[in-house]
Parts: C-alpha cells; sequence; structure tokens
C-alpha cells in the first residue's frame, strides 16, 4: 500500500489496522483540557512524567491479544505478542509496532540514567526502556498501564 503524502506540520504514525504510515497532525492540548479527558492517575503519569506503583497497573498481568495504544491520543503503540512478564509489576514489551510512534530521550530525574518513552503524536510519558530484556531485541520497553489503552482484535 502507498503511505499519504507527508504534509507540512505532520508526524508519521503507523496505523498497526491498516499497514499504512499516515501523516497526522500532532495533539497538542493544555493541561486543563488533559485533566478534563483523563483521570487523576492518568494525567499524573503521562502529563507530569509519574510512574504507577508495581504490580498495582491493569495490564502488568494482561494476556489479551491486541494492540496497546496510547490513552491519550490512540496511536497504537505495541501488539500484545510482544509483551512478556519481566517480573517487574509493569507491562513489558520487546518493541513497538513502529519506531515512528515512540519517541525517545535521556531522562536523568530521580538520579538515574535511563531512557524515556513518549508518544510520538501526543508526547504522552510512557515509560521507559532498558537493554536487559530478552530476545529477540534485548530490549525492554517498561510501559504504565495507566499510558495504555488495550484495543482488542
Amino acid at each position: 500500500m502507498h503511505s499519504p503524502v507527508e504534509k507540512e506540520g505532520t508526524i508519521p504514525i503507523f496505523n498497526v489496522w491498516t499497514s499504512v504510515v499516515e501523516y497526522l497532525p500532532p495533539v497538542i492540548r493544555s493541561d486543563d483540557e488533559w485533566r478534563k479527558l483523563l483521570s487523576p492517575e492518568q494525567f499524573e503519569v503521562v502529563r507530569k512524567k509519574g510512574t504507577e506503583y508495581a504490580f498495582t497497573g491493569k495490564y502488568h498481568a494482561c494476556k489479551e491479544p491486541g494492540i496497546y495504544a496510547c490513552a491519550c491520543c490512540g496511536t497504537d503503540l505495541f501488539d500484545a505478542k510482544v509483551k512478556f512478564d519481566s517480573g517487574t509489576g509493569w507491562p513489558s514489551f520487546f518493541s513497538p509496532v513502529s519506531e515512528l510512534n515512540v519517541q525517545t530521550r535521556p531522562d536523568l530525574s530521580g538520579g538515574m540514567a535511563r531512557i524515556e518513552v513518549l508518544c510520538a503524536r501526543c508526547h504522552a510519558h510512557l515509560g521507559h526502556v532498558f537493554d536487559d530484556g530478552r530476545a529477540p531485541t534485548g530490549k525492554r520497553y517498561c510501559m504504565n498501564s495507566a499510558a495504555l489503552i488495550l484495543k482488542k482484535l
């Protein structure tokens, strides 16, 4: 399939359901707008870079098939097929559905050097990626359940 032509001010996002890269506008809202759309826990995690307590998130032990998407904007992020039990208490994945759909950047907060993972479309804080994962990638995308919604197949 052909991808739509990129337009200025848009972001390339891979759509799992159509297998097409779509060029979409970024999702930008004020904190007040996000507060109206998200639960208090979601707002703290995704907009203020919080972390939910280990083993408390609704998806840490979930084994249902589907696509995990951004709780803020619905961007497809992770396929349940690449989810694994890391023993950490947070949903962990080998890889995103596409590198286009996530952004990473250094995070030196809390006295630790980590790599933060963000939604590419709305910049929601999703969690962190570590190099201590299992095969096939060796990566562990350690995500907050509050940052995700499961789109069931």
